[in-house]
């Protein structure tokens, strides 16, 4: 099992949609479900926190009054 820290959000996104559709299949036993389920929690909370950092990186695109372009860190909501 790879560290969370280590892996890109594609790499978490990946393993969380194997752990999603082995707990739908109901293949599993209750103890290895409880497993996959903590390890999905974990990977979603990276998922989310990778998206946050994503979305404090973007910048927007500013117009000065005189035409010239320039960028600052984009309002966000978050």
């Amino acid at each position: 099992m790879i560290s969370l820290d280590s892996m890109s959000f594609e790499e978490a996104l990946r393993e969380l949609e194997t752990i999603v559709r082995r707990l739908e299949e109901g293949k599993t036993s209750l103890e290895e479900a409880i497993k996959a389920y903590e390890r999905g929690a974990a990977l979603r909370s990276h998922c989310e926190k990778k998206l946050k950092d994503a979305r404090l990186r973007v910048e927007q695109i500013v117009v000065g009054p005189d035409g010239s372009f320039t960028t600052k860190p984009a309002d966000l909501d978050i």
